[in-house]
């Protein structure tokens, strides 16, 4: 699979929970003046509080953002990325050509996720000087360099050192129930939901939320899902809303107000009988 003509960088990410946190894997691969092949690892810590398709995607970028060094040992006809994510391989040349027309939405409205990464990404590419091309390899395939980039991902994952590339808020969720996207139909029906997470998507000026159903009258009580908002929700904390009617882009139509929760009644003391 190797191209004799082009800088050849294998990348990879990894994702683990408990707590989360990520690792990418970069191996930069090109044939010599005297025609050997040289494979040179790129060996990083990883990232707190990570997502598999952020660690995917940042592994690119930070592969280009090296390739520079490599490029000038040689005349490379371009730079071949191989990737096992149908996530990058299926949507870079939406980032490249699409979605910035789109202001970083997509066809339903809905916001794009890791909106900030794909710019960079994108940044990157048209930066590095020479043409970029990726390539798609099978996971966990038997291409020795493919293999040796997921080590390189999970052995970055284990070094969490770098703090996470978006930040978000988080509480325990309530709900033993996984969670789910599109698990709660949008059918704009009121609904009593308590917040998790809170993500604030910066290129858009949206919150993402992921949320748990409180309300014990629904179909849908105790499911766990994700929307999209420009209210400033707080985590932990219980709202009434309204949902739209959009699957393909939930989001509260009306929020209503917040739900506060009872005080607790406490038992009077008994009195004493005098003696």
């Amino acid at each position: 699979m190797i191209d004799e003509r082009a800088l050849n960088i294998y990348t990879d990410g990894s994702a683990k929970t408990t707590p989360r946190r990520g690792g990418i894997g970069i191996i930069f691969v090109y044939v010599n003046e005297a025609g050997e092949e040289v494979s040179e690892p790129l060996e990083l810590p990883g990232y707190k509080s990570a997502t598999i398709n952020e660690m995917e995607l940042n592994a690119c970028i930070v592969a280009l953002e090296n390739a520079g060094t490599y490029l000038q040992r040689g005349h490379f006809s371009k730079i071949i990325i191989f990737t096992d994510s149908d996530y990058v391989f299926s949507n870079y040349r939406n980032a490249m050509f699409l979605w910035p027309r789109t202001r970083w939405l997509k066809k339903s409205g809905a916001p794009v996720l890791n909106a900030q990464l794909w710019k960079d990404l994108v940044k990157q590419i048209h930066k590095v000087g020479t043409k970029v091309d990726f390539q798609k390899v099978k996971a966990h395939s038997s291409d020795v360099f493919n293999r040796a980039v997921d080590k390189l991902a999970k052995h970055s994952a284990s070094i969490p050192l770098n703090q996470p590339l978006a930040v978000s808020t988080v509480r325990r969720k309530r709900s033993k129930i996984k969670t789910k996207l599109g698990s709660v139909e949008m059918l704009g029906q009121r609904l009593t939901i308590r917040i998790v997470e809170c993500k604030y998507l910066q290129v858009q000026h949206l919150y993402r939320y992921r949320y748990e159903v409180i309300s014990k009258a629904s179909p849908f009580y105790r499911r766990v899902d994700f929307l999209s908002s420009t209210e400033i929700l707080r985590e932990g904390h219980t709202f009434s809303v309204r949902m739209n009617t959009d699957i393909s882009n939930p989001q509260i139509a009306k929020l209503f107000h917040e739900v506060v929760p009872k005080p607790k009644s406490v038992e009077p003391e008994a009195t004493a009988r005098p003696a």
